[in-house]
């Protein structure tokens, strides 16, 4: 695969994970509140705080997407393995760290202050293990990017 197409189905990847996003964020999780509340698991009164709060938490999933869709530019200009993109991912580990505490740290509030139930301490407890993974992931990947782009320049420097 090419280096153009290659970004291209990046991209188009980007573009479905940011309308899945959207569709979780806007429909799935106001019908999943809208359920805890008819089943007296949350109280009408916790449901907006609860709600905004998920929807908070989507902002670093969305400048994710932005900084991908970056990676994926470079990887069409042939850039794969550079700082630039080493920079980038480091941040996509940052961001995506930030987003689990504070994922974590609001869930924990809730269930401490009785405003969530149980189960969802449990759910979140299941998305802060994906996401620390996939933070760890892009720290790993922006280290080998750093490693390979000190290689591809050694080589061009030789040529």
């Amino acid at each position: 695969m090419k280096q153009k197409e290659l970004s291209f189905w990046l991209k188009c990847v980007i573009v479905g994970v940011a309308v899945c996003g959207l569709v979780i964020y806007a429909v799935l999780v106001p019908k999943l509140a809208d359920y805890c509340v008819k089943q007296g698991t949350l109280a009408l009164e916790n449901y907006d705080a609860w709600l905004i709060s998920v929807w908070v938490s989507a902002l670093p999933c969305y400048a994710v997407l932005v900084l991908a869709w970056r990676v994926a530019a470079n990887i069409g200009r042939n850039k794969s393995f550079s700082i630039e993109n080493a920079k980038i991912l480091k941040w996509i580990s940052y961001l995506t760290l930030a987003d689990v505490v504070y994922f974590f740290a609001v869930n924990v509030i809730f269930l401490l202050m009785d405003m969530t139930p149980a189960i969802m301490m449990g759910v979140a407890l299941v998305i802060c293990f994906f996401g620390t993974a996939f933070s760890v992931c892009a720290a790993a990947l922006s280290h080998l990017v750093v490693k390979a782009a000190a290689i591809e320049e050694e080589n061009e420097l030789t040529v």
